[in-house]
């Protein structure tokens, strides 16, 4: 079990990692670039570290890719990012995770990520019901869901649930625990737990203050699903910011590995299994070609930590534990060029990374990130980063220039292979696999990338055309935000030309001079002076992987109680001015499905009466918790027998 000092530790040592950095090498960025991440054109800025998980469907679960406009069935482990849709038809549920965050979704419910990296989670919730778990709330994280009359920020850990109705101007907002702020017509309220806000209107937001209801059908699949991860045994051994860790226990178990620490091995796979091979490609921008797993255990083993071949089976080495790994889309190493024959023409090979080796990704990314997806998945020696990150990259070379005596590579079915054909139209792997002879995998050479270019299909991915897909009118509805999101992500054959049709090049490099960075602590390394930090309302700090305190699973750091206590003290606030100026209204938005949600304004005298009177009715309707049961008072003693004295001489 590791102590907060020894966690304290390990985030010393990473910054430390970061300080040892040769050079303040970084990578530029094509014109196209900016845009596949939702940012201005030509502007640098690394891919998020983490995406979320399409965890769990039942029924007709339907996705659209960012900047897409076909609808395809959803598919189990797709990593979502940035502009990605996700739609649940009629009786059908869908369960997202992003780290430690779990998203519900009940039927005919759709959802847009408006903007998702590594602080920001923006979600559109134009119709339908969303049930929303947060663990944690750091400082500068934000959870935001925007509806088409309102915009709710997540204040606090804790359970919370919203629900539109068809036409678009009602949203009830449900917290079960924690603490969240409503914005929307001119207006802004808290509700905390145990409270239940139904909102009306758009221009005007009108409001009625209840209690919680009682849990339906949709509320107890979600508390049961949030009692089967509050009980993860895998939550010991990873940060529960590991996407996809809430599926370790049922599928697979831990034990330890000589010379590898603490190790995770699937049960059940079939004969021959090796990492990366029963799944498909697809195309997943910024990141490139992105592994998709079909076990439904199939996400944290494929984009964090590394595979060992121990004995006769593979195990799966997850890293140091520190609060939030580095995501990767799959860390592999490519084997073959752009002419490298598998048996039927130009195929495509590949071998899960091992313990300690350096993974240089293949699209966009600063030198600094090249560091910290490598230290926060594996111990490797960051000397030995250095030397890979210079001879792939810095001399410009796809293909490593001295041979790296790969541990996976010269395993028995180790490397995996099949046709372009195979790859870029995102067909199963395991059924269209190439027989690769092992002189041929020496005689290849090992590459960075896949030397393949995507299509259109890499990009939609394993999943059909979609037989349901959300309402035109929820398609485009917009609703109100605090944050503007990002432009809407081109499309495929846009992005393509904006490339100069090659999607799947090596970027160039530049010199870069990076901020200054902070060591664990607070001290600035670059000697400037660091920002103040950010505050928040509400704020809970992040804290570090729950080591079986079943008070800190349940509400993130803090008891259920104490919760309580604090939310008592919480009543529907609006800043008043009182001589200050008024804040300028929010700027327009250059969005197709977001508007800014309009400024807040004081509220009268009689307004603020109204709101006291309701939030009073809601404290005066709360049922009164039962008596505590008073102790048993404790059992007499029983006087000890005392033999009568007999008279002497008896």
């Amino acid at each position: 079990m590791k102590t907060d000092k020894q966690w304290w530790a390990t985030i010393a040592l990473l910054a430390g990692f970061a300080f040892m950095l040769p050079g303040p090498i970084g990578l530029a960025q094509d014109e196209g670039q900016g845009q596949d991440q939702g940012q201005g054109q030509g502007e640098e800025q690394d891919p998020p570290g983490r995406v979320a998980r399409l965890s769990f469907s039942d029924g007709q679960v339907s996705f659209q890719p960012a900047g897409e406009g076909d609808w395809v069935t959803a598919t189990p482990n797709r990593p979502m990012v940035t502009g990605d849709n996700l739609w649940a038809d009629e009786n059908s549920r869908a369960e997202v995770h992003v780290g430690s965050t779990a998203i519900r979704l009940a039927d005919k419910t759709g959802i847009t990520f408006l903007e998702l990296d590594d602080h920001m989670t923006q979600i559109r919730l134009a119709q339908g019901a969303v049930f929303l778990r947060v663990r944690h709330l750091d400082d500068d994280d934000t959870y935001e869901i925007d509806t088409p009359n309102l915009s709710f920020r997540v204040l606090q850990p804790g359970e919370y649930r919203l629900d539109v109705n068809a036409d678009g101007d009602r949203t009830t907002v449900t917290v079960w625990h924690g603490r969240g702020r409503v914005t929307g017509g001119g207006s802004s309220y808290t509700v905390v737990g145990d409270q239940s806000a139904a909102f009306t209107g758009t221009d005007q937001l009108n409001f009625d203050l209840g209690q919680v209801p009682e849990q339906d059908g949709f509320d107890q699949w979600a508390f049961a699903r949030d009692m089967r991860e509050d009980h993860s045994d895998s939550a010991n051994y990873v940060s529960r910011e590991m996407t996809g860790y809430e599926d370790l226990d049922e599928y697979g178990h831990w034990s330890y590995v000589a010379g590898y620490g603490e190790c995770w091995a699937p049960v059940g796979v079939v004969g021959g299994w090796a990492p990366y091979r029963y799944g498909h490609w697809a195309w997943v921008g910024p990141y490139g070609w992105t592994w998709v797993e079909d076990e439904p255990w199939g996400f944290a083993p494929f984009h964090y930590g590394r595979w060992a071949y121990v004995g006769t089976g593979w195990f799966w080495v997850p890293g140091p534990v520190v609060v939030r790994p580095i995501w990767a889309p799959a860390l592999v190493a490519w084997v073959g060029g752009g002419g490298w024959g598998v048996g039927i023409g130009v195929g495509v090979g590949w071998f899960p990374l091992a313990p300690g080796e350096v993974f240089v990704p293949g699209y966009h990314v600063s030198r600094n990130y090249v560091n910290q997806v490598n230290v926060t998945n594996t111990n490797v020696n960051i000397t030995k980063i250095t030397n890979v990150y210079n001879t792939t990259v810095i001399n410009n070379n796809t293909t490593n220039v001295t041979r790296i005596n790969y541990a996976n590579a010269h395993v028995m079915g180790g490397v995996t292979a099949v046709s372009r054909d195979t790859f870029v139209n995102a067909r199963p792997v395991a059924s269209h696999l190439v027989a690769v002879s092992p002189k041929d995998i020496e005689a290849a050479p090992v590459a960075r990338m896949a030397p393949v270019e995507p299509v259109r299909t890499s990009v939609l991915g394993a999943g059909r055309p979609a037989p349901a897909k959300p309402p035109a009118a929820v398609m485009t509805r917009q609703v109100v935000a605090q944050h503007e999101p990002p432009p809407l992500a081109p499309t495929f054959e846009q992005r393509k030309a904006q490339a100069g049709g090659h999607l799947n090049q090596p970027s160039p490099v530049k010199m870069t001079t990076p901020a200054p960075e902070t060591r664990a602590g607070g001290s600035n390394i670059g000697g400037a002076t660091p920002p103040p930090p950010k505050q928040q309302d509400g704020f809970k700090p992040f804290t570090p992987p729950n080591r079986g305190n079943p008070a800190q699973t349940q509400t993130g750091g803090s008891s259920s109680a104490t919760n309580r206590v604090e939310n008592k003290t919480s009543i529907y606030d609006q800043p008043k001015n009182e001589g200050r100026p008024v804040e300028p209204a929010p700027p327009a938005f250059n969005h197709p499905l977001a508007k800014p949600v309009p400024q807040v304004q004081e509220r009268s005298p009689e307004q603020e009466k109204g709101v006291e009177q309701k939030f009073h009715n809601w404290e005066q309707s709360r049922p009164t918790p039962p008596p505590a049961p008073r102790a048993a008072p404790p059992a007499s003693r029983p006087e000890p027998h005392v033999e009568p004295s007999k008279p002497k001489g008896h």
